[in-house]
């Protein structure tokens, strides 16, 4: 079994816990794996790999 991810997604879990183990600045991090500095800034700052939920929060 894989990960379920989204058609847009562009990181996994192991690259989202790269990003938040390294010491490297954003725009090395994000040249690095091709993704844009604002992602690289939004995983480093979440606590968690996990994707959080996108719809309503109250049915």
């Amino acid at each position: 079994m894989g990960q379920n991810r989204h058609g847009s997604a562009t990181t996994t879990h192991a690259v989202r816990a790269a990003l938040q183990r390294s010491q490297a600045s954003l725009a090395a991090l994000s040249e690095e794996f091709g993704i844009n500095p604002k992602t690289v800034a939004k995983w480093r700052k979440r606590q968690t790999v996990e994707d959080q939920k996108s719809g309503p929060k109250e049915p």
